[in-house]
């Protein structure tokens, strides 16, 4: 941990290194202060060193990091120049520091498109030895153009040396889900289709487009969210025990649950869902109609909620409906995992009240997990009532790019999508994309601040 790297962000004015990359780094190098990091900034734009460190140094404060600019942080260099060209690369590749014993890792914190033509561009001569090659989702258009970057990549540098970012797979909650499954005797032989009636991912957030039209209108909730996060989530939630937490065990678990996945019924037009919002109020503010919203397309048809049923094709899994689902300007934003249980196969005749089967939630933030279960005593010993048993997991203080970061530096790719899996990711959604761009789906509609149409039902 102590070799130094050289962390390149290509992109580096751009609002993912401000108000994300930048603060986690900044917090990570605060808990773990032994790092020493060189901090490349990288653009088109004017600037310099000393400006580059005042955007540092701002983005650092946000997260109370400060301490690390004269601590892990070595040197902050910024180099003018575009890396979607072959030449702006070489300029960038040649101006590095260079470091013993450490490693270059290039952060494309650039829209998609850009980072699949900076790759395109590089050769690997152009590279140091151990470079990791680090891209923000979405990965790829389809399953056919995934697989052709994948090429590209896997031409330039090793499939370790990859690193394809889902910061989802870097929440504590999520995280937590393997200790709760695999650390407890009784949990895992009960997480089966044989105890296990639905689950339900729910990722729903009150704020709306926010500026984001340039990408958002053109990946819409089920790109954003389901595509790139959701499944992930769903892989982990379905995968077979691994023999360890390394980076191999894990992504080969996964990856065989999301080979085996697929819409429920093979139906994409009964089982999956979109609408978008209309003008509404939340929290006192108020939101346009989407389609009114700068930069929006209404033509595009881009939806702002969306919500499919999967279903994981293995003995453990077989039957079971696992529903995704994730809007934006949703009034009470619900963000959890939610697992029903079956209902008891007898309950001995002489109780009385509603028995209702148990429930596990994993609460997204604060991090929480809660489980519903039936007990019975107080005035009528036999009398079933309903209690629900919490732990507080924490607020899920680090952020969640914070881990990512580390196991970035670290070399360890257990927290980044495999190529395979993120094939078969755009390969699970492609019915259900096709389904919409026939309009076999109708784009339904729901005012911003409310729960969403109101006939849609995910914890069904």
């Amino acid at each position: 941990m102590s070799d130094e790297t050289v962390f390149v962000i290509i992109g580096a004015s751009g609002d993912l290194a401000s108000r994300l990359l930048l603060p986690a780094l900044g917090e990570l190098l605060v808990a773990q202060p032994e790092r020493r990091v060189h901090l490349v900034g990288t653009g088109r734009s004017e600037s310099s060193d000393a400006q580059w460190r005042k955007t540092v140094r701002r983005a650092f404060g946000t997260a109370d990091a400060e301490s690390a600019l004269t601590g892990s942080i070595v040197s902050t260099p910024y180099i003018r120049a575009d890396a979607s060209t072959a030449s702006g690369l070489r300029t960038i590749l040649h101006a590095l520091p260079e470091v013993d014993d450490g490693r270059v890792v290039l952060y494309f914190a650039v829209p998609p498109q850009v980072a699949a033509s900076a790759c395109r561009a590089l050769k690997p001569k152009d590279l140091p030895p151990g470079t990791i090659l680090a891209l923000e989702k979405p990965f790829g258009d389809d399953e056919a153009s995934a697989r052709e970057l994948n090429e590209v990549l896997g031409a330039l540098v090793p499939e370790r040396q990859v690193f394809r970012v889902d910061h989802f797979l870097g929440r504590s909650t999520v995280l937590n889900l393997l200790g709760v499954r695999f650390a407890n005797r009784f949990v895992e032989p009960a997480w089966s289709a044989e105890h296990i009636a639905a689950i339900t991912v729910r990722f729903d957030e009150s704020l709306g487009l926010e500026g984001r039209a340039g990408y958002y209108d053109r990946a819409g909730a089920l790109v954003d969210m389901i595509q790139s996060h959701l499944l992930q989530v769903l892989a982990i939630l379905t995968m077979t025990p691994p023999a360890t937490l390394g980076d191999a065990d894990v992504r080969d678990a996964t990856a065989a649950a999301l080979r085996a996945t697929h819409v429920w019924e093979d139906n994409a037009v009964r089982f999956s869902h979109r609408a978008r919002y209309t003008a509404g109020t939340i929290d006192g503010r108020d939101l346009p109609d989407y389609a009114a919203e700068p930069g929006v397309d209404p033509s595009r048809q881009t939806e702002t909620l969306a919500q499919a049923t999967f279903e994981v094709r293995t003995d453990r899994w077989a039957g079971v409906p696992i529903t995704l689902r994730s809007g934006k300007a949703i009034g009470d934003a619900v963000t959890e995992i939610v697992v029903r249980f079956r209902p008891v196969r007898h309950l001995p005749a002489g109780f009385t009240g509603a028995e209702e089967p148990a429930v596990l939630r994993f609460s997204l933030g604060p991090d929480r997990l809660s489980l519903s279960i039936n007990v019975n005593g107080g005035a009528d010993p036999f009398a079933l009532q309903r209690t629900t048993l919490e732990a507080d997991l924490g607020v899920g203080a680090q952020r969640a790019y914070v881990d990512v970061l580390a196991a970035l530096l670290d070399g360890d790719p257990t927290l980044s999508v495999r190529g395979d899996a993120a094939e078969e990711c755009w390969r699970i959604l492609q019915p259900i994309r096709d389904a919409w761009a026939r309009g076999d789906v109708p784009l339904e509609e729901y005012p911003a601040g409310s729960a969403g149409p109101a006939d849609w039902d995910p914890d069904r």
